[in-house]
């Protein structure tokens, strides 16, 4: 079984977030790029251990951007991925992006496309169900276990009060989260192996954006914090009826 995962790259966690020209460009200058987690954690490692058992033979790595790009996926390589290829487009709008890495999937006959639920930056998620819907295959999203029988996947994912267990046949995408796998680091064998596996450039398929960024706008600065004496359980009442904000 072919396994290809996606990969996107990140700001760290502890990036100072700042916009330029009139808040319509992320500040990039400075920034600490990493593997989305997600990807990283749950999809790209349960992609090995899957290779590692010998229910899937090869685990190959996909992006979609700039040169930029390359270190982060010479990191996933030093995790074992095998080969990786650049798709050489901007990562600007998801549908252009789902489209891309299908028709590359499609056009390689790949049996199981594997992603996190979502990036750290925009949070969207909606990557994967659009590669689903472009390679008209299964699609499972949040999914905490995954094995393979033969060419079917035995799944487990969160819902609203449970949990739900179903089997799929492939070709399919599945969408990974927390519970899927348990992150690895890079050993030096690893790294050092990384510099000769294959990467790949290939140019974009044609394809539209449907979406454009207009501008960002950073969440308010946090407010003071009002200490209330245990006692004046009143106040505390007044406040949070007249004050306090959900968010």
């Amino acid at each position: 079984m072919k396994i290809l995962v996606c990969v996107t790259k990140t700001p760290d966690t502890t990036t100072k977030v700042q916009f330029t020209d009139n808040n319509t460009k992320f500040v990039e200058e400075g920034v600490q790029w990493i593997i989305n987690p997600y990807d990283e954690w749950y999809a790209l490692v349960r992609a090995l251990e899957l290779k590692e058992s010998g229910a899937a033979t090869e685990v190959h790595l996909i992006s979609v951007g700039g040169a930029d790009v390359e270190p982060i996926m010479r990191k996933a390589l030093a995790l074992g991925g095998d080969q990786a290829v650049r798709i050489n487009a901007e990562d600007a709008d998801t549908f252009n992006t789902a489209t891309q890495i299908a028709n590359y999937a499609k056009e390689n006959s790949y049996d199981l496309v594997l992603a996190g639920k979502e990036s750290i930056d925009y949070n969207n998620g909606s990557v994967p169900a659009m590669i689903a819907e472009h390679l008209d295959a299964q699609f499972v999203p949040n999914a905490t276990q995954l094995a393979i029988e033969g060419q079917a996947l035995n799944l487990e994912r969160e819902i609203d009060g449970g949990k739900e267990t179903l089997t799929v046949a492939t070709p399919a995408v599945i969408s990974c989260q927390k519970g899927m796998a348990e992150a690895r680091i890079p050993n030096m064998r690893g790294i050092m192996a990384a510099r000769t596996k294959p990467l790949n450039v290939v140019e974009p398929s044609a394809a539209e954006n449907l979406t454009e960024t207009v501008s960002y706008e950073l969440p308010p600065a946090k407010g003071g914090v009002k200490l209330i004496d245990a006692d004046n359980v009143q106040e505390l009442v007044d406040l949070l009826h007249n004050e306090a904000k959900v968010i």
